[in-house]
């Protein structure tokens, strides 16, 4: 019998200028399974998950973390990873760029994570085993809504803040 995690989480859909959704592409050594999914995890003692969220964009992506934006759909998820069964509600955010798919560093990664990360891609089309399977919905959840349109895209200044 596996463990159970039910500890909140975030994830934030990124999309660029074209909007390409921004995907982490997983390994899990346990179940030999691949995972692609929109960075994000667990919310740390005290800590919001608007907060979580942009934390982990950046600790997974290097990219800013100002990014996302204060918007987002709650999903339910039953899955599992690493050998434990994660069923819980989980947040995604979105957070838009103004380039056309920004460079990814994903240099804050913790050791399971380092030791599971496949890469990541800008993707135009989602593939087939996409986490959560109902995604494309969440996209256009989030970018249908009104207040969408009138949030502008992350874009640097020369010194790498927002302008």
């Amino acid at each position: 019998m596996s463990d159970v995690d039910e500890r909140p989480a975030a994830r934030v859909i990124c999309l660029d200028r074209d909007g390409r959704v921004l995907l982490m592409h997983w390994y899990d050594h346990v179940d030999d399974t691949e995972v692609w999914e929109p960075p994000g995890g667990r919310l740390e003692p005290g800590e919001t998950p608007l907060e979580a969220a942009r934390r982990e964009l950046t600790e997974e992506t290097g990219l800013p973390g100002s990014a996302v934006l204060d918007r987002h759909v709650e999903v339910d998820r039953d899955f599992r990873w690493l050998g434990t069964r994660f069923l819980k509600r989980e947040l995604f955010y979105l957070a838009r760029f103004a380039e056309e798919r920004p460079p990814v560093d994903p240099g804050a990664l913790t050791e399971e994570e380092r030791a599971a990360f496949r890469g990541c891609v800008w993707v135009e089309e989602l593939p087939e085993g996409v986490d959560p399977p109902e995604l494309a919905s969440l996209v256009e959840q989030l970018t249908r809504n009104p207040d969408a349109a009138e949030q502008p895209a992350w874009s640097p200044d020369a010194a790498g803040r927002p302008v």
